[in-house]
Formats: structure tokens, C-alpha cells, sequence
């Protein structure tokens, strides 16, 4: 074999008592012709919908001239960024020679997959070299060539594909990766890729749920892409367990409901058991094992809502500042959080996933589980406004309420602490203030029961919260349910807080008050004008609660 001497002129072993000397035999990689339609990709690429501006995005991406052009797709775990990059790649493989993917996972596979290409387009050297001389002289051949297109599938790092990218390199880079950051260093255009819009994704759970040649109910298609969040692998997941099974969306998504734990983590025969969402994301997580706060952290906003959550939010939680912005960094960075300045969204299924136990899976251990929800309800707790009734603090309100009501959904009731009651009972204050008096009246009537449950009948945040709960009914006109309520918890105070507690008064005061709005006035006068007795004698003339009983009484007279 002609050749001329490249590289230092290194020696290796090749095998038996076989010693091949690089430097002198092999020739130039730039006189090494790629065969024609050199194509290495994974499998068919499956149902595609949607994505023709993603897909615009990529080809604008690496379609400029000059020197290499890396394109990093990044995003969730299970968002398609493996299917956006493998249906790209097919469709330039007419016009790319060679057209090449890597699983790069890891250094390791990046060099696996640099020496597999050397061995198609020198099929004489793949026994002759060991792994490393083969996968140097397949980057040094893409540094001696144009018009191919290298794809890095699922890359954990940039480090890890950074001594590659960085060699003189004429060539188009596709890399995928969960990971969002660092890839400005390697001159990337980086490209965030989002879930499918709901139409494409009711089109993709129809189409695959089809497959099997038979109609299916597609009955609740809508509410369960919903429910999925349009994330693209769990539409798949679902769509062919439907197909499989013949069950209605809506039949799934009860099943999924009722054991969330089981559905995110199965899939239907033929099938890649090991791409669940639950199994996925299991991954991911074991690639922060050096920030453990970030599982807590994420275990935590998952018994948020999906709207925006205050970053202030987690201000309470018991961890240094700059160790709590680090993990949302680093749950940002894997594409688990999205954060801006103000506020931490997360995906809803991911939010299902994070929220549901499992013992087998070290990122959601029953106890972590249990944990998070507690401190989720303290977090929330710290942040209350002051008043449920100040305009100034209605906005505040606006924006916690969804995470109350998200954190009391996702809630047992039966697990419910004091906590969670001090939470719906303060909600159902600023909601029955708002006129949002049928919500108001479920969190009352659910925090009365967790009260009377954990602390007992003759508590006071038990009188308290019966007392909020008989003025619900009143505001909704249910005086027969408000009275009798409002009569047993004046009863109940004069026995366990004494006459003149301030508590008493409010009571009495209510009851006066309840009896005027149901025309009673033989029974609302005699009682404001105990009422009014008391409170002046025991807070004084001038004592707001004196003035507003007074102001009662005189409108009756």
C-alpha cells in the first residue's frame, strides 16, 4: 500500500503477531473517498406530526458556509429531540456524505461511534487499530472533508464532545441533549425545543392509537394530551397502550389518575420498555446525583401548579440561598424547570411524575415524597399575604392561589396537616371576599374536617375555622345551614374560651348578625345588644368590633 507519513507515528499491536505501523502505511485521510450513500441512523423514524418550524429552525441553523456549524437541540427528556434530529438527518441524506449518527452519551460512545465511521470508510483498518487510533482518524477525516452531517445524539455533556468540535472541522454538527447550557463555548447555535402544539398532539394519540388497523374510541382525546402536557414520548406511551389495549383516552386517563405510578412506567408490547417518561427522567436525575438539593427541590414545586411559581417562594426553605439558585440552575440546565427572573415553571408531567412514590425509583421514595408535600404547604404558608381583604394584597393572592388549589388537589384529604387546613382556610377567606363563594365553602368545610381531626373539636383553630365556615354559608344565602353552625360554635366558645374572649365576641356578633339576615330580629336585637355590652366593657368604646356592632344595632332601631 502507498502512503505518506501523518500524525506522530505511533505504533500499535493490532492482534496475534500482527504490528502495524500507522505513520507508514495508511494514507492521507483527505485522499479517502466516502462511498456513496454513506448512511448510519437509527431505525424508521415513527409517526412524525408538526414541527415544520422547528424543523425550519434546524436548516437555517446549518446552512451557513465556513467552517463547521454545530446546532444544539436541546429540551425536556422525551420532548423528540432524537426524532426532530433522525427525520432531519434522513431527509439530507441525499445531498450529506456521509450522513452519521452517534448515540453520545458518554466519551466512551463518542469514540465507539468515530471508530465505527473510520471502519465504513476504511473497512480494511477496523482490525488493524485499536478503538482510539480509529476514532482519531475518523475525526481527522472529517477535518479533511465537506459536505457531510455528524449527528450527536443525547450528549450528557459538552465536554464530552468538545475536543472533537474542537478541530478544524468544515462539516454540519447536529447534537441533541437534555442539557441546556454550556454549549455557547463550542460557538453552537443552540435551539430549545418545546412540546407539540394540542391539535398535533391529539393527531399523533389518534394516529398511533390506529396503527393497529382497528378504530378506537378516541373519546377524551383532548383532556388527556392535556393531562400528558403534549410531551411527545408520553403521547406515544399512551397512543399505544390504547392501540394495544382498545381503551378509550378517557378510560387511560382514569387508569392514570387512579395509579399513576404504574401507567407512567408501562408501555405496550414492542415497545422500548426502557423509554417510559418515569424511567426517563430517572436518568436525568441520576446526572444531578452531585446536587441533591435539586430532586428536593423539584419534589417540592411538584405539588405546584403549572402556572408560574414565585422563585420568592422558596426563600423559607431551610438551605442556603446560593445551594437553593444553584439547583433551580442546574433543574434549568437539564430542561426539568424553565426559570426567568421572577418565576420557576414546570411542566405538568413532569410536576405528575415527580409527586408520584415509587420505592424502587431513589428520586421518589414514599418518605421524600411525603417531605416534599409538607414543606410545599409550609413554603406556601410563609408567603400568604397579610389580609385577605387589602386590594394592595389581592394580587399576591392571584398569583399563590393556584398552587393552593393545586397543592389541596394533588392532596388526600385524609393527609392533610395543620398546615394544609391553615392554607384552605385562609384561601377560602380571600376567595369568599372575591364572591368565589362555592370554592370558599369546599376549603372551609375541608379544613374544618382536618382541624377537628388533628386537633380536636374544642381547639380554637377549630372554633375558628367552624365560625369561617357558618359566614360561607351566610354569604351564600344557606342561613339554615349558617345559623345552626353559627349557634353550636357560640356554644362551644363560651365553654372552652370563656364569655368575654375576643373570639366569644366575634362569635356572638356573627350569630346576631346571621339572625338579622334571616329576619329574626326578636333574636338578632336582644343578642347585639349583649354583644355591644361586652365589647365595651372588654375592648372598649372606640374598639373597631365595638363600632362595627354598634353601627348593627343602630341599623336595626
Amino acid at each position: 500500500m502507498k502512503g505518506r507519513a501523518f500524525g506522530h507515528g505511533r505504533t500499535y499491536q493490532a492482534g496475534g503477531d500482527l504490528t502495524v505501523h500507522e505513520a507508514a502505511v495508511f494514507a492521507p485521510v483527505g485522499q479517502v473517498a466516502a462511498p456513496p450513500g454513506t448512511v448510519n441512523l437509527p431505525g424508521p423514524v415513527g409517526l412524525f406530526v408538526g414541527r415544520a418550524d422547528e424543523l425550519a429552525a434546524v436548516e437555517a441553523a446549518l446552512e451557513t458556509g465556513g467552517e463547521v456549524v454545530v446546532a444544539a437541540v436541546h429540551g425536556l427528556g422525551g420532548v423528540g429531540k432524537s426524532m426532530l434530529a433522525a427525520y432531519y438527518a434522513r431527509a439530507r441524506a441525499g445531498t450529506c456524505n456521509p450522513v452519521w449518527w452517534i448515540t453520545a452519551d458518554s466519551p466512551t460512545a463518542v469514540q465507539a461511534g468515530l471508530a465505527a465511521l473510520t471502519g465504513v470508510l476504511e473497512p480494511e483498518l477496523a482490525t488493524a487499530l485499536p478503538l482510539e487510533a480509529l476514532a482519531d482518524r475518523a475525526a481527522g477525516w472529517l477535518a479533511a472533508h465537506e459536505g457531510w452531517l455528524l449527528v450527536l445524539d443525547d450528549v450528557a455533556d459538552p465536554a464530552d464532545v468538545a475536543p472533537l468540535l474542537g478541530r478544524t472541522l468544515t462539516g454540519r454538527v447536529l447534537v441533541t441533549s437534555r442539557l441546556g447550557q454550556g454549549w455557547h463555548h463550542l460557538g453552537a447555535r443552540v435551539l430549545r425545543l418545546d412540546v407539540l402544539e394540542e391539535v398535533e398532539a391529539v393527531d399523533l394519540l389518534t394516529r398511533i392509537a390506529a396503527c393497529g388497523g382497528q378504530p378506537t374510541d378516541m373519546d377524551g382525546a383532548l383532556e388527556l394530551v392535556g393531562e400528558l402536557g403534549c410531551l411527545p414520548l408520553a403521547v406515544d406511551q399512551a397512543g399505544a397502550y390504547l392501540g394495544q389495549t382498545r381503551l378509550s383516552p378517557r378510560a387511560y386517563l382514569g387508569l392514570l389518575r387512579r395509579q399513576p405510578a404504574v401507567m407512567y412506567d408501562r408501555t405496550a408490547r414492542g415497545s422500548d420498555a426502557e423509554r417510559t417518561i418515569a424511567r426517563l427522567w430517572r436518568l436525568t436525575l441520576d446526572r444531578l446525583a452531585g446536587t441533591p438539593l435539586a430532586g428536593h427541590v423539584l419534589r417540592i414545586l411538584a405539588w405546584y401548579g403549572a402556572e408560574p411559581i414565585p422563585r420568592t417562594l422558596l426563600d423559607g426553605l431551610d438551605a442556603e440561598p446560593s445551594e437553593v439558585q444553584h439547583a433551580l440552575g442546574e433543574l434549568a440546565a437539564y430542561n426539568m424547570i424553565t426559570l426567568d427572573r421572577e418565576h420557576i415553571t414546570v411542566h405538568r408531567l413532569v410536576q405528575a411524575v415527580a409527586r408520584t412514590p415509587d420505592p424502587d425509583d431513589p428520586h421518589r421514595r414514599p418518605a421524600d415524597i411525603d417531605t416534599a408535600r409538607s414543606q410545599a404547604a409550609d413554603l406556601l404558608n410563609d408567603a400568604l399575604p397579610a389580609t385577605h381583604s387589602d386590594p394592595a394584597d389581592w394580587p399576591a393572592w392571584r398569583t399563590l392561589l393556584p398552587h393552593i388549589t393545586a397543592l389541596a388537589e394533588h392532596t388526600s384529604p385524609g393527609a392533610d396537616t395543620t398546615a394544609t387546613a391553615r392554607l384552605l382556610n385562609q384561601a377560602g377567606l380571600f376567595l369568599n371576599n372575591q364572591g368565589a363563594i362555592s370554592r370558599a365553602i369546599d376549603y372551609f368545610e375541608r379544613a374544618c374536617v382536618t382541624y377537628e381531626r388533628v386537633l380536636g373539636g374544642d381547639h380554637p383553630d377549630t372554633l375558628m375555622s367552624r365560625n369561617n365556615l357558618a359566614s360561607a354559608y351566610e354569604s351564600a344565602g344557606d342561613v339554615g345551614r349558617a345559623i345552626p353552625l353559627y349557634e353550636a360554635t357560640l356554644a362551644d366558645c363560651e365553654r372552652v374560651l370563656g364569655g368575654e374572649h375576643p373570639d366569644t365576641l366575634t362569635s356572638r356578633n356573627n350569630l346576631a348578625y346571621a339572625y338579622k339576615s334571616a329576619g329574626d330580629l326578636g333574636r338578632a336585637i336582644p343578642l347585639y345588644e349583649r354583644a355591644l355590652a361586652d365589647s365595651e366593657r372588654i375592648l372598649g368604646p372606640d374598639h373597631p368590633r365595638t363600632k362595627a356592632v354598634r353601627d348593627h344595632l343602630a341599623a336595626l332601631e
